[in-house]
């Protein structure tokens, strides 16, 4: 714009001596001289404005480049930014995963460690029982013996023990121990027919729940969370005394979260809070309710009474 005004202003003195000149009689060869300089200048201008042109257009271009670039990069970093979010999402997940894991095998183990210390008891009362069995019957092979020597009816046939009568299958420890191997095994369901069996053949048996428990892991494990949610259920519903009450209260609110219940997940976890404070699980229940941004106790309702 300034230069515009520059050009206007010597055209209007160009115009103003040629008129100067015409109106005022001057000498020719002085005349001459004027118009020179003046046409020289105005080409000079001229000049300089198609210069300034030049520079102005080369400036918008790079500045042009320039923008094109920077929207380039923040499109690569939005990209990037992208992908680092989702490795951090696949981060979590497989963490959470193995936690969970890792869980299981530890509450897998400690019930080994429970259900070995049982069996050790049962297996002392046993080889108790075993050994006044053999004095029994080493007595009574004592007492025989003389008869059979002198000729008596007794033969080795006629014996009525059989040692084989009245003994179940399998015992409720051996069956309870199949079933938890094959559980950390991954043979779900082989381990699922166990654990069942194990719940309809000895139901009063302290270890029922922990049975009933692991029909929830198992379906919980194969992603079958509405499975696995009616599972937890029967342990909290048909044995309020059981030590898997809060582990399945816990896993019942992470199989509502996989089902999108994120209202009753959170009751839930609350509620694991609540009836087990300072538990493992009442620890894990307030991580995941911190995870989602939920406080560990229910914000009363405002009252309706006015």
């Amino acid at each position: 714009m300034r230069t515009r005004w520059i050009v206007l202003a010597l055209s209007a003195l160009f115009l103003g001596a040629i008129v100067g000149s015409a109106l005022a009689p001057q000498p020719a060869g002085a005349v001459s001289r004027e118009i020179g300089q003046l046409q020289e200048q105005v080409a000079q201008l001229l000049q300089g404005q198609q210069d300034l042109r030049s520079a102005m257009d080369s400036n918008n271009a790079t500045l042009k480049t320039l923008v094109q670039q920077s929207v380039d990069s923040v499109s690569q970093l939005h990209v990037q930014m992208g992908a680092l979010e989702k490795t951090v999402q696949d981060v979590q997940a497989n963490t959470t995963s193995r936690i969970d894991t890792m869980t299981t095998q530890t509450q897998g183990l400690s019930d080994n460690l429970q259900d070995v210390q049982a069996r050790v008891g049962k297996l002392s009362q046993q080889l108790t029982d075993i050994q006044n069995t053999l004095q029994s019957i080493d007595a009574k092979i004592s007492s025989a013996a003389p008869a059979i020597t002198s000729g008596g009816g007794a033969t080795p046939g006629n014996s009525s023990a059989n040692p084989a009568s009245g003994m179940p299958p399998i015992s409720a420890d051996t069956l309870y121990q199949n079933a938890l191997r094959d559980f950390t095994g991954g043979k779900f369901d082989l381990s699922r027919q166990e654990f069942s069996d194990y719940i309809k053949n000895f139901p009063s048996n302290d270890l029922a729940s922990n049975a009933q428990f692991y029909l929830g892991e198992i379906s919980y494990a194969q992603s079958d969370f509405q499975g696995a949610i009616a599972q937890y259920d029967l342990v909290l519903v048909n044995y309020p005394k059981s030590y898997k009450l809060a582990a399945s209260l816990l896993k019942k609110a992470m199989a509502e979260f996989e089902l999108g219940m994120k209202a009753t997940g959170t009751r839930d976890l609350r509620e694991v809070v609540r009836r087990f404070p300072g538990s493992d699980e009442a620890r894990r229940a307030e991580a995941k309710l911190h995870e989602i941004g939920a406080s560990s106790v229910a914000t009363p309702r405002p009252s309706s009474h006015h």
